[in-house]
C-alpha cells in the first residue's frame, strides 16, 4: 500500500510562482511512474506532468515551459515547481503514483486570482 499525501498549494497573484511537494509512504519501491494531475471546478481532472524513475518526464502542453516536475528519491518526494502562473491554473492539484495499482493524494488547491 501506498499513502501520498500533498502540500505546497495556495492563493498567488498571476504571474507568480508555487512549488507543489507529494510525499510518499508505505511501499513505493515498485511505482514506476509519478505524477501531478489537476481538476478545475467543472472540468475533468487533466494530466500537468509525470515523472518516471528514469527521470523521464512529460508535460500537457499548457504548462511547458512554465512547470517543472522533478523527484527527489531519497526523500520519497516529487516536487512540480509552477512560474508564471495564470487564472487558468486555479484547480485541486492531485498527485498519483502507479505500480501495479493506482494511487492517488488527497489533493492540494491551487487559486490564482488578483
Amino acid at each position: 500500500q501506498v499513502q501520498l499525501v500533498e502540500s505546497g498549494g495556495g492563493l498567488v497573484q498571476p504571474g507568480e510562482s508555487l512549488r507543489l511537494s507529494c510525499a510518499a509512504s508505505g511501499s513505493i519501491f515498485s511505482i514506476s511512474v509519478m505524477g501531478w494531475y489537476r481538476q478545475a471546478p467543472g472540468k475533468q481532472r487533466e494530466l500537468v506532468a509525470t515523472i518516471t524513475t528514469g527521470g523521464i518526464t512529460n508535460y500537457a502542453d499548457s504548462v511547458k515551459g512554465r512547470f517543472a516536475i522533478s523527484r527527489d528519491s531519497a526523500k520519497n518526494t516529487v516536487y512540480l515547481q509552477m512560474n508564471s502562473l495564470k487564472p487558468e491554473d486555479t484547480a485541486v492539484y492531485y498527485c498519483k503514483g502507479v505500480d501495479v495499482l493506482i494511487y492517488w493524494g488527497q489533493g492540494t488547491q491551487v487559486t490564482v486570482s488578483t
